[in-house]
């Protein structure tokens, strides 16, 4: 079992709404998972997207953060090679001084875009390889110890701003073991190297102020219903919807029909896009519960961060409380 469970909200625009109707839905998805019990709700940095809303990450998290009270928020994670760490340490310190105690920190040094997106955001192509160096600086803004000569991050939380390494590959885990630091998995979208990457960061792994021990979070989608049948339809059209979302990128892109899709997803790229989306638990919450249980084991992961995709909000919500009680969550106190 693991000792943890929280969510991953992708903040996703669903067809005919808005970004407006995405907040008011993260807020009521936020406070389903505070009062069922999960740890943490993290967004993520994504540009150029239309059907995700959540590029602004600090802005969300501030949001997000007035409308619930205890559980904890963050982001899953800042691109921090698009910024430079000053900035990320500002927006982050105001956030905990905010909001003491409630605020997590995962980095990732991936764009979040693509190739003319990372050029509108100013960013060096050669940023990325920065990625550890910078880490260390945006660690020393957030700990009052500033490597930059004459410079501080203002505001700055009284308490400990926790950090955390995201990834998808083998450097995340090499770089979150050097500095001793939690490291999450997206092996919701990525797979591949799970397995070998947190072998990896436990064998290496060099205790911290931060962490005594490795603390390895891993990513999962979820479906859970009253019944299987209508979580694998929930999942068919999400599925559908991010394919087309990923097919039909960039404004004036073609809007496919589902038999389209269903083709697509049947040739070799389809297979391809399908297979990153291999951990998916749907079904009963018994039935997710043994595929949570068993994947929490099989990847050594302290900490499960579901992504719940289906493309209404009544069934994300449905999901999230379904799950919590079949892994016997606490459910939040007053």
């Amino acid at each position: 079992m693991p000792t943890a469970l929280s969510v991953l909200d992708l903040a996703p625009i669903a067809p005919g709404q808005t970004a407006r109707d995405s907040f008011a839905a993260s807020v009521a998805l936020a406070q389903a998972a505070e009062r069922s019990g999960y740890t943490r709700v993290w967004y993520a940095e994504h540009h150029n997207m239309a059907s995700i809303a959540s590029s602004a990450t600090s802005v969300l998290i501030g949001h997000i953060a007035e409308h619930t009270e205890t559980i904890r928020l963050g982001a899953g994670g800042i691109m921090l090679p698009n910024h430079s760490p000053l900035v990320i340490a500002e927006q982050f310190g105001t956030l905990e001084s905010l909001f003491p105690g409630r605020i997590d920190l995962g980095l990732g040094r991936a764009p979040g875009s693509d190739q003319n997106t990372m050029l509108a955001l100013r960013r060096d192509p050669m940023s990325a390889d920065s990625f550890p160096q910078d880490v260390l600086e945006l660690q020393g803004f957030l700990a009052g110890r500033s490597r930059v000569t004459g410079v501080q991050a203002v505001p700055r939380g009284e308490g400990v701003l926790p950090l955390y390494i995201l990834g998808s590959s083998l450097f995340g885990a090499q770089l979150a073991a050097q500095l001793g630091l939690p490291y999450a998995f997206a092996s919701h979208f990525a797979p591949d190297a799970l397995h070998q990457a947190v072998a990896l960061y436990r064998e290496n792994f060099r205790p911290s102020d931060q962490l005594a021990e490795p603390y390895v979070i891993a990513g999962v989608n979820v479906f859970t219903a009253e019944d299987s049948e209508e979580a694998a339809e929930q999942a068919k059209v999400a599925y559908r919807n991010r394919t087309r979302n990923f097919i039909s990128r960039g404004p004036g892109g073609a809007t496919l029909t589902d038999a389209e899709v269903d083709a697509f997803l049947a040739s070799p790229g389809g297979r391809q896009l399908a297979s990153m989306t291999k951990y998916t638990a749907k079904g009963t919450p018994d039935e997710v519960r043994a595929y949570l249980e068993k994947f929490a084991s099989d990847a050594q992961a302290d900490e499960l961060i579901t992504v719940h995709q289906a493309i209404g909000i009544e069934d994300r919500i449905r999901s999230v409380e379904l799950t919590a009680a079949a892994m016997a969550l606490e459910p939040a106190r007053g």
